[in-house]
């Protein structure tokens, strides 16, 4: 059991575990703010110029409510695309912003790669051959 526990510790502090810990918290943080922009900020405005309409509210009823005595007995069937029009509005633009976020950070990586010097080139066989055999004759002179 002790084993185990130390297994699992040396698991979860490894570095590339916290970071995806990190990332999965501020991911879901990142998909509320996107949510509300689609949601509050850019559906209403496609609503306005597209009539008025209001995404979320469209559906198709497939049967209608069971009203008895002014009480709701069976609620109403109903497709609801709008609600999915919304959800597909969200994930474009939440696919789109990690896209230009991963874009920008390989560009980092990139320039990065483009800063560090290039290694020198070996030189040819026949001159490494040469340098052996002037350092074999300097260390017969001594």
């Amino acid at each position: 059991m002790g084993n185990m526990l130390k297994e699992f510790k040396d698991f979860a502090m490894r570095g590339n575990v916290v970071d995806m810990a990190v990332g999965i918290i501020l991911g879901g943080a990142f998909g509320k703010i996107v949510s509300s922009l689609v949601a509050d900020v850019i559906m209403p405005a496609i609503g306005l110029f597209v009539g008025g309409v209001n995404f979320t509210d469209l559906k198709v009823t497939l049967k209608q409510a069971i009203v008895e005595g002014g009480q709701e007995v069976a609620p109403a069937v109903t497709i609801n695309y709008g609600q999915f029009l919304q959800v597909t509005f969200d994930f474009i633009i939440i696919a789109f912003a990690i896209f230009l976020m991963v874009k920008g950070i390989n560009a980092l990586h990139k320039k990065k790669e483009e800063e560090k010097p290039a290694a020198p080139a070996a030189p040819p066989a026949d001159i490494q051959l040469l340098t052996e055999i002037r350092d074999l004759l300097k260390e017969e002179k001594k």
